[in-house]
């Protein structure tokens, strides 16, 4: 048993730890299979009070590794089990960093920066959804304000989707429509649309 070990021996050095009056400790039991990890830490915080600390080790390059990291901690968070994270990329530490708290804006567990949501496009797409996307969230990465920025591709379902974000654009042939807190104020050029979003937002934070 596996995660029964991994449980025992973690708890034999908390109570050595314990033992010599240490009072302030974070206790962390990641393993590099997601499933092992949610069991461990599930096991474990039936039986000790101490805070711990998540993560999925050696989870992989950074889009394997995103993907069984958020897996992992995720599901543990949403259980109430974990008080720290460490989102484990073979990647950018940076990157790290913003997976773990793009994770937690994810469940609810933090308010804080730019959301930027996309659609999936399909035939109707009439721009560059993608690459929009993301010039608007690397340009917003360090703003702390909590807004959404809805980013559609057509006029079908963009228009109700970028009704309901604080900033948004439907985009059609001709470029894209406007939308203010869940009102269309203009239309814009395909080439203003990422601008135009980074601006608005702005001016939000202002």
């Amino acid at each position: 048993d596996r995660v029964g070990a991994l449980v025992e021996n973690a708890g034999e050095y908390v109570r050595m730890l314990e033992d010599m009056g240490v009072s302030s400790m974070k206790v962390s039991l990641k393993s590099s299979d997601v499933l092992e990890t949610i069991d461990a830490y599930r096991r474990f915080s039936r039986i000790s009070r101490w805070p711990l600390h998540l993560g999925v080790t050696e989870a992989g390059t950074l889009f394997s590794g995103l993907i069984r990291s958020s897996a992992g901690i995720g599901a543990l968070l949403l259980e109430g089990i974990g008080d720290t994270i460490r989102v484990s990329l073979s990647a950018d530490p940076v990157q790290e960093v913003t997976a773990g708290r793009v994770l937690l804006e994810g469940i609810g567990l933090r308010k804080e920066g730019v959301r930027v949501i996309a659609c999936p496009t399909c035939a109707r797409t009439n721009a560059d959804v993608a690459s929009i996307a993301m010039e608007v969230e690397d340009a917003l990465k360090e703003v702390k304000t909590h807004l959404v920025v809805a980013v559609m591709g057509c006029v079908v379902n963009g228009p109700g989707e970028a009704r309901t974000a604080d900033l948004g654009v439907a985009c059609d042939t001709n470029g894209a429509v406007l939308f203010v807190h869940g009102k269309p104020v203009r239309r814009i050029s395909a080439a203003e649309i990422t601008q135009t979003l980074i601006d608005e937002v702005e001016k939000e934070i202002v």
